[in-house]
C-alpha cells in the first residue's frame, strides 16, 4: 500500500508542471489551399490541419463546384493549435509570410474569388489581433501594396476531398505557389 502512495504522489508531482493543451481553431485563406496546409502544419504548436472551404453560399461544396469561383467559398484551411505554444498572433505572422496578402483574388497563377486572401474569425479577440496584426504589417512597409486580406466571421467550414488533404504531402512535386518570406 505504501508503494501505491508513493507512486500516486510522484506521478502528480511530475503532472504538477505539466501544462495541458489550450486549443485553439482559426481558419484561414490564402490562395490554393495545397501550399498553405504544407507550410502551416510544420509550425511548432500546430496540431492539426484540414483543408475545405468556407465562406460561401452553397451547401456542402466539392472542389468540382468550389472551382468554378460561383459559390463564393474560399480554398481555406482549418488550423487546430495549441495556444499554449503558439499564439493567434505569431500564427498570423506566418500567414502574413507563406503568402502575398496584396494581391485581389489571386495567389501566383491561380485566379478567382476562391484565392482570395481572408481570415475568417472565431471570436471578437481573434478579430481584434487580426486587425492588429493587419495593421502592423501595413505599417511595415514589408509588401509595397496594403493589405486586402479579408477579416470575416467564421462561418460553416466544409472539408475537401480526401485526395486534398496532405496533398503536397502525398505528391511531393506537386504545384505550390507558398513560401516563408523573411
Amino acid at each position: 500500500m505504501k508503494f501505491i502512495a508513493l507512486l500516486f504522489s510522484i506521478l502528480m508531482w511530475t503532472n504538477l508542471g505539466a501544462k495541458t493543451m489550450k486549443k485553439e481553431i482559426a481558419t484561414l485563406a490564402g490562395g490554393c489551399f495545397w501550399g498553405v496546409e504544407e507550410i502551416i502544419r510544420a509550425i511548432p504548436g500546430v496540431t492539426n490541419t484540414t483543408v475545405g472551404y468556407t465562406g460561401g453560399t452553397v451547401d456542402n461544396p466539392n472542389y468540382n463546384i468550389v472551382k468554378l469561383g460561383t459559390t463564393n467559398h474560399a480554398e481555406s484551411i482549418e488550423v487546430e493549435f495549441d495556444a499554449n505554444k503558439l499564439s493567434y498572433a505569431d500564427l498570423l505572422g506566418y500567414f502574413f509570410r507563406l503568402h502575398d496578402p496584396t494581391t485581389l483574388n489571386q495567389q501566383g497563377n491561380d485566379k478567382g474569388t476562391q484565392y482570395r486572401s481572408a481570415i475568417f474569425y472565431h471570436s471578437p479577440e481573434q478579430k481584434k489581433i487580426a486587425e492588429e496584426t493587419i495593421a502592423k504589417v501595413n505599417a511595415s512597409k514589408k509588401w509595397p501594396r496594403p493589405i486586402v486580406t479579408q477579416v470575416i466571421p467564421a462561418t460553416k467550414f466544409y472539408p475537401a476531398e480526401e485526395y486534398h488533404q496532405d496533398y503536397l504531402k502525398k505528391n511531393p512535386g506537386g504545384y505550390t505557389c507558398h513560401w516563408l518570406r523573411d
